[in-house]
């Protein structure tokens, strides 16, 4: 397994990375989840995404479960703070009380002393920006949080956090974790460039547009059995993607795909890997065949043509306005 940077930190991580969301305590159990994580192990991934809210609360269990007996100078442990963990008031957002609680909490169920990297999941609107950065920055100088991080953050947000952390603080972001793929694109404009100038590298998650750009889901047919459109959780993911408009598009990358010697989740996997700035794509697996399979598209070269059939391909269908994301304003 090859690793990078994250941003301009000297923290290294596994370019895949397995991540938890949507599976662990969800589509699958323990026995299964630790097959995977095992699967994982010996592929040479050493990095693992979660959050506190996944599963509410059990997937963080699950992981910790999974990697117990594991040397923890060899994993590079991800998680996540802000969105309801409980029904009280202070069991959300960024606020000092639930950034402190959410952290020891974390560190319960996942096992372990300190965390890898913690993310702050959105951007709290009702918590004064000082506020949430003085939280971190003490669980940093607590030992207990080595790397921060954030998750769809929009470019003045994480432009904000940067000017209290630059003027009061050590503490300094390392990473931001985008929803980035073949079909959806918002980065590209801003969050990209800024990221770079300012050493901020990209976890990408969904970098196979929920499954769509393996290929598996096909214009006029049924969902595959199993699959996260057939899931009562996953499949509210999944509605953008599977329009006919998209699925037609996909259906053009096949032979991209065997051009290149490489299965569709392999050729849209490298195709993340790629752009300069991104440090790390997140797949899931309920088998530990998919982890088999997708760690090969590190070996994948993309040269420049390929790139150019692939934005041919998908160019009526590519996501790239803010205004539709998935992850809009959390606002109050």
């Amino acid at each position: 397994m090859k690793t990078n940077r994250l941003g301009s930190s000297g923290f290294k991580i596994s370019r895949i990375i397995y991540g938890n969301w949507l599976t662990h305590g969800s589509q699958i159990e323990q026995d299964m989840a630790t097959t995977c994580v095992k699967q994982a192990l010996d592929l040479g991934i050493t990095s693992f995404d979660t959050a506190d809210v996944y599963a509410m609360t059990k997937a963080e269990e699950v992981l910790g479960n999974a990697l117990k007996g594991q040397r923890r100078e060899n994993l590079e442990i991800f998680t996540k703070v802000f969105w309801p963990t409980g029904p009280g008031a202070n069991d959300r957002g960024l606020s000092r009380k639930h950034i402190v609680e959410s952290c020891n909490n974390s560190l319960k169920r996942l096992g372990i002393d300190y965390i890898d990297l913690y993310q702050a999941h959105r951007y709290d609107y009702e918590t004064p920006i000082e506020e949430t950065v003085e939280a971190f920055d003490y669980l940093v100088s607590s030992g207990k949080v080595l790397y921060l991080g954030v998750s769809e953050w929009r470019v003045e947000e994480i432009a904000g956090f940067l000017a209290v952390a630059d003027s009061k603080l050590k503490t300094r972001l390392v990473s931001n974790q985008p929803q980035y793929s073949i079909l959806w694109r918002v980065i590209e404009e801003e969050i990209l460039p800024y990221s770079i100038a300012e050493g901020i590298g990209q976890i990408v998650w969904s970098p196979l547009a929920q499954g769509v750009l393996t290929g598996k889901y096909k214009v006029g047919q049924d969902p595959p059995k199993d699959s996260r459109a057939t899931d009562p959780t996953g499949s509210n993911f999944l509605s953008g993607f599977l329009r006919k408009e998209v699925l037609e598009a996909v259906e053009k990358l096949e032979p991209i795909a065997k051009d290149c010697d490489a299965t569709m989740a392999q050729l849209s996997l490298a195709w993340v890997l790629n752009h300069e700035g991104i440090s790390g794509a997140i797949v899931g697996a309920t088998r530990p065949e998919q982890l088999v399979e997708n760690v090969k598209a590190i070996d994948i070269k993309i040269t420049d043509e390929v790139m150019k059939r692939i934005d041919e391909a998908v160019k009526d269908v590519v996501i790239s306005d803010p205004s539709r994301t998935m992850s809009p304003k959390t606002r109050p």
